[in-house]
């Protein structure tokens, strides 16, 4: 439907969302009252009302007694609990904008714990890779990964900046069918906290990652630090 054809108060509801988005009305602050926003926006009060009850309801506004209402700060919901996918293809589907910097890439000894979840004699050597991630050009998620350099020696030739370590990894036959996650919750040490543009000891969910080819051989270990005051995880368990 075009925007014309829209209701109203979804089109002014449609224009606060954008600002909410782009930061002209900031998370955890109050939006101007609903007075001021019906002059501004040359609307009726019940027409003003019901567009702020429409981003109620959708979770991007808070009514708060007394004070007014409040812009909060949504979370982005997670999902690869159960579903194997690229971060990429995941936030894609939700609308969010990603972006990858690659921090680091190079050929490392193993360590005794990248030996241990890869299977790895203890001389072997395995592609490390550090990507820092965001959603909305806002910093989400630190991820160290690794990968055996025998079992693809070609990664090398790759800028996983841009491309997708799963959808790589296919093209060589080694296909991610099935992972095995640990999650624990710690306190962002110094470097994490700058990265992801927190405050040093917040909390953050930490997840040890193996990723399995159809053989059930580990192709990959990674370690991802996601900050806890905007990520929430979807776990779907069935019996």
């Amino acid at each position: 439907m075009a925007e014309k054809e829209l209701p109203k108060y979804q089109i002014i509801a449609n224009d606060l969302l954008d600002k909410i988005q782009t930061g002209f009305y900031p998370q955890n602050t109050l939006i101007p009252p609903e007075t001021e926003l019906a002059d501004s926006y040359q609307v009726s009060r019940p027409t003003m009302r019901q567009a702020i009850s429409l981003l109620v309801r959708r979770g991007y506004l808070e009514r708060r007694r007394k004070r007014g209402t409040l812009v909060k700060r949504v979370k982005i919901e997670q999902e690869f609990t159960h579903l194997i996918e690229s971060y990429s293809e995941e936030m894609s589907a939700k609308g969010i904008y990603p972006k990858t910097n690659l921090l680091y890439f190079n050929v490392e000894k193993a360590t005794e714990e990248v030996s241990q979840n890869l299977q790895l004699a203890e001389d072997a050597t395995v592609f490390k890779m550090v990507r820092l991630r965001y959603a909305n050009d806002q910093p989400t998620v630190l991820v160290t990964t690794y990968v055996p350099e025998a079992r693809v020696p070609e990664l090398i030739d790759y800028d996983f900046a841009q491309a997708s370590l799963y959808d790589t990894l296919e093209k060589y036959q080694l296909k991610v069918t099935r992972v095995i996650r640990k999650l624990e919750v710690m306190e962002a040490n110094e470097t994490t906290a700058n990265l992801l543009n927190i405050e040093v000891n917040k909390p953050i969910f930490y997840f040890h990652t193996q990723g399995l080819t159809a053989d059930e051989k580990p192709i990959e270990y990674s370690i991802a630090e996601y900050r806890g005051d905007i990520n929430s995880f979807v776990i779907d368990v069935q019996r």
